[in-house]
């Protein structure tokens, strides 16, 4: 199987392409000032609390999501944070950056695949991301629109059925991209579909909650732009 066999790409975003354990570890900032100092267990603390808090409120928006996880991280480390400080940190993700390798190589893949967005987001949230991506995205799903949250089944079945509805792009043409074994590869392996790990952790878990197995995927890659590289690489020998 090759990158050119597929007509369209869905992203995961944070994590993929926008650099969210950077995002959080700054926006966490006012409890780095009061005692916060382990990263490595601040985002581990962030993604145990974040997916159990998607799965009670599967309604939530995402700012609410952000909120009621500095809240819990805060009671965690025995931290005093002002409820101002849990909505300053539910407003942050206009601020978490894109990878570096991120705009150029969507604005490659964006020549020849339809370029679609699956994410744990609100619109709102997403646009200002895409906004700082400097890309075109053919379609943008997100959880606000879908009411759950990846790994939930729904949030695959409804890209699938969009795919093809919005696009007539069947799930054998659709390779979804993402950095997530836990929300992204898992579930979308479940619904059929095939994969390309974006390994940007090189196998650690960070602000993603870890799998109990390792999931088969199709291709893997270290970024963006070594998938961007592979594609060019398929057409030179073509």
């Amino acid at each position: 199987m090759q990158l050119h066999d597929f007509r369209a790409l869905s992203f995961d975003c944070y994590g993929t392409l926008i650099d969210w354990e950077s995002g959080i570890w700054n926006a966490l900032a006012p409890l780095r000032r009061v005692g916060l100092t382990d990263r490595a267990a601040a985002l581990s603390a962030f993604a145990s609390h974040e997916s159990m808090i998607q799965k009670a409120h599967p309604g939530a928006s995402y700012p609410d999501v952000l909120a009621r996880v500095h809240r819990r991280i805060a009671d965690e480390f025995g931290l005093d944070a002002e409820p101002e400080l849990d909505a300053r940190f539910g407003r942050s993700l206009s601020d978490w950056p894109p990878f570096p390798d991120s705009s150029s190589a969507l604005r490659y893949l964006g020549e020849y695949f339809r370029l679609i967005v699956l994410s744990n987001v609100n619109r709102a949230g997403f646009a200002s991301s895409a906004h700082s991506l400097e890309a075109r995205f053919d379609a943008v799903y997100t959880a606000e629109d879908i009411r759950s949250y990846k790994p939930d089944p729904r949030n695959f079945h409804y890209l699938v059925a969009h795919c093809e509805q919005d696009f007539g792009i069947r799930k054998t043409e659709l390779l979804h991209v993402a950095q997530s074994l836990y929300h992204d590869h898992v579930p979308a392996r479940a619904a059929g579909l095939s994969t390309a790990w974006i390994d940007r952790q090189r196998g650690l878990d960070g602000a993603t909650k870890p799998v109990t197995e390792q999931p088969d995927v199709t291709f893997v890659f270290p970024d963006l732009a070594s998938l961007a590289a592979q594609h060019k690489a398929e057409l030179a020998r073509a």
